[in-house]
């Protein structure tokens, strides 16, 4: 099954996106995490579209989306998710389950406050939404919430874009890093080095602790829709750890916990293991769905 690469105008902005599969099936919207993009998907798009239409869109300034300057486009977690909104609808997307990674987890539990009525599944794989969730390596960011202007702590910010970093977010807490490929931080960290980008990343970095603001009002969404949730989580994720994991627990009825022995990207050292649980998973709750 061939995966499509398209763009589509949204707001004046070219938004990069990858299709794959049969529009009839069911949906899978897949919101990648930092410091990756659509390219994370590029391997579970081919072993989902068989059975379903999956459909993963770039941030802008993330992937081959554009980078409009921080004068034209205010990078806030807030104005991304309205934009993939606005995304979906022009791509008339009006059911779909979401599958939400790091970055994703903000972007797409928004459309679902959003919209509750669209989600039909989440699948978090190192998404988080729970404080309890969060591990030391977020110390220099949550530094730079209290101080942004301190300088010493604005080059710890400014560390965690270089190479060395971003390969380590792939290789970190996996079972054999040889077995990861150096495409994925090289292919990052074209973009983390493209001029202005950094800025862009300092503002989500910042912007970051409005997420834990809403918080309560996920749990909120939980709790009152109670959409399935599988939760299939790379336990030795050096951001995200178990707990936020198993804190899914505490609002859902219907969530399928799973601690993959795996670090921050678990579809470059588990993509079998995830695929069968993401299968296994939507076959059993879509009822209904055309598969």
């Amino acid at each position: 099954m061939n995966v499509k690469h398209k763009y589509e105008l949204v707001n004046g902005l070219n938004i990069f996106y990858r299709e794959a599969g049969n529009r009839n099936h069911p949906t899978i919207l897949l919101l990648h995490g930092f410091p990756s993009s659509s390219h994370m998907y590029r391997n579970l798009m081919i072993q989902l579209a068989d059975r379903y239409h999956v459909i993963a869109p770039d941030y802008p300034g993330f992937g081959n989306s554009d980078q409009p300057p921080m004068t034209d486009f205010e990078y806030t977690f807030d104005n991304i998710a309205h934009l993939i909104n606005d995304f979906v609808e022009q791509l008339n997307l009006a059911k779909y389950s979401i599958y939400v990674h790091d970055y994703g987890a903000p972007v797409g539990y928004r459309l679902a406050v959003m919209h509750p009525e669209r989600v039909q599944a989440i699948i978090s794989q190192n998404g988080n939404a729970y404080e309890v969730g969060l591990e030391s390596a977020w110390a220099p960011i949550q530094a730079f919430w209290k101080n942004p202007n301190d300088a010493a702590i604005r080059q710890d910010v400014l560390d965690i874009l270089t190479i060395e970093v971003t390969k380590h977010q792939y290789v970190n807490g996996t079972r054999d890093p040889e077995s990861i490929s150096p495409d994925n931080w090289n292919n990052d960290q074209i973009h983390l080095d493209r001029e202005g980008n950094q800025e862009i990343q300092l503002a989500l970095y910042f912007d970051y602790q409005n997420n834990l603001k809403q918080y309560p009002t996920w749990h909120e969404y939980f709790r009152t829709y109670q959409p399935p949730v599988l939760v299939a989580w790379g336990k030795n994720d050096m951001f995200f750890g178990v707990k936020g994991a198993l804190a899914y627990m505490d609002d859902l009825e219907d969530v399928d916990v799973h601690l993959l022995n795996t670090g921050h990207f678990p579809l470059e050292e588990d993509l079998a293991i995830s695929v069968d649980l993401i299968r296994h998973f939507l076959e059993t709750r879509l009822t209904g769905s055309s598969l």
